[in-house]
């Protein structure tokens, strides 16, 4: 098929698709407008009927201005044939689409992924309260980790003032002296220790408890179907009410209360006087004494060393959640909703495709015009009208033809006229008479 054939083809068919063109225009216009509306909708705030309006009056600018865009763009890029005017048509091309992302694209992502966003920024902050409560919890079960120790040494000094009591095993003899009454009082100072961590434990458990029933709570509502609006007003109440059992968690911890402790121990500690009745017996019993302070001396290093550790861990800092509408949400987990991002900026952004097709197919009809001859441009149409204008200027000579025989002068008729006259017919012997006689001899 030849070059000439192949632009008529074109030409015909892209004749033929020009109610097509716009049908789809206006279709894509339109759906563009309904999910706009849509997103819109969730961020307005006002009654019912402001609400309604607003959204409606932008959702139809954005209709109107998508499918204006793209119908310029339609019928004056293709016929660009200089490279500068193309580029710039192209570069208003490329700006009126982020522009139209920029106006309806994020919206309608909105209306097509916007609770399931929701749901997942209700998921992530799930996930937070929980690390959060565990860390609370951690923290506050933290000084339990303490007990094992505090109790070997409880007992080892209740046991060594028992054998010092009984058999004398520290000073060589038995009684209930000095050194009996300090290691009675070390070891009251540790149960005393344990007593104050144990009591703790069931208020932790309790509170570890009813956080446990608020993430339950959320976690429902994260999962649940329905609306995600009210959910999401149920979820930030549970938020609150989580966020406060975290915060008493926090100030349940007795790891301060045993790092005091653990330094009471050394620093207030009260060696009573020897009470021995010999010297011997008094000078044995402050020797004991000092192995005992030593002792206490390296139990309250190691416990504050130990409390220093639990201080140490991270402390939960203070959450707040923040609620999101759809819109926003789409922005912020952008990249987890790709899919109905393409989807929501093919909507708008899909007749780009047509201008481009529509610029391939002219560019092909004019390079087969360019092949075709003089003769093969012209159509019945305007051979027709070369017809016409012919046959009109001929008419047009005719009339200035007779206009210019009518305004001869009448002196040069008569001579005309005489010549007519005298002229002989053939084969005729006729003598001619003059016109001026002619004249006078006629009734």
């Amino acid at each position: 098929m030849s070059d000439a054939a192949t632009a008529r083809r074109l030409k015909d068919h892209s004749a033929s698709l020009e109610t097509m063109t716009r049908f789809v225009l206006a279709t894509l216009a339109l759906a563009s407008g309904v999910y706009t509306y849509l997103g819109v909708r969730s961020l307005l705030d006002g009654t019912a009927a402001i609400v309604f309006f607003a959204a409606v009056i932008y959702s139809a600018a954005v209709s109107v201005g998508i499918y204006g865009f793209w119908t310029y763009l339609m019928r004056f890029l293709p016929e660009m044939r200089d490279g500068s005017s193309r580029l710039a048509l192209l570069g208003i091309m490329a700006l009126g689409s982020a522009m139209i992302i920029a106006m309806s694209s994020w919206l309608n992502a909105a209306a097509l992924a916007g609770s399931a966003a929701v749901e997942q920024h209700l998921a992530e902050t799930l996930e937070d309260y929980t690390a959060d409560l565990d860390q609370a919890n951690t923290n506050a079960l933290g000084a339990l980790s303490l007990l094992p120790d505090i109790q070997r040494a409880e007992e080892r000094f209740a046991r060594l003032a028992d054998d010092e009591r009984s058999s004398g095993a520290l000073t060589g003899t038995s009684g209930s002296g000095s050194v009996v009454q300090l290691l009675t009082q070390m070891s009251a100072q540790m149960r005393e220790l344990e007593a104050n961590i144990r009591s703790t434990q069931e208020v932790v458990s309790e509170l570890f408890r009813e956080g446990q029933g608020r993430l339950a709570a959320m976690r429902g509502l994260v999962s649940e179907s329905g609306a995600i609006a009210p959910r999401s007003d149920r979820f930030a109440e549970e938020a609150v009410a989580l966020a406060g059992v975290i915060a008493s968690l926090e100030q349940t911890s007795v790891a301060p209360s045993v790092a005091r402790a653990a330094q009471d121990l050394s620093g207030g500690f009260i060696a009573p006087v020897a009470d021995g009745s010999t010297a011997d017996l008094a000078g044995r019993q402050d020797q004991v004494m000092a192995t005992i302070r030593a002792s206490v001396d390296a139990q309250s290093k190691a416990l504050s060393d130990a409390a220093a550790e639990i201080l140490a861990q991270p402390k939960v800092t203070e959450r707040r959640y923040v609620p999101l509408s759809a819109a926003e949400a789409v922005l912020r987990y952008a990249g987890d909703f790709i899919p109905s991002w393409a989807g929501a900026i093919s909507i708008d952004l899909l007749p780009g495709v047509l201008v481009a097709i529509m610029g391939v197919v002219q560019g092909a009809i004019r390079r087969g015009d360019e092949n075709l001859a003089d003769a093969d441009r012209i159509t019945a149409a305007d051979m027709l009208r070369s017809l016409e204008l012919h046959d009109a200027l001929l008419a047009r000579r005719a009339t200035a033809a007779s206009v210019e025989e009518v305004a001869v002068a009448p002196n040069d008729v008569e001579p005309a006229v005489a010549s007519v006259h005298t002229r002989p017919s053939a084969g005729e012997n006729v003598t001619p008479i003059p016109f001026s006689e002619r004249k006078r001899q006629d009734p």
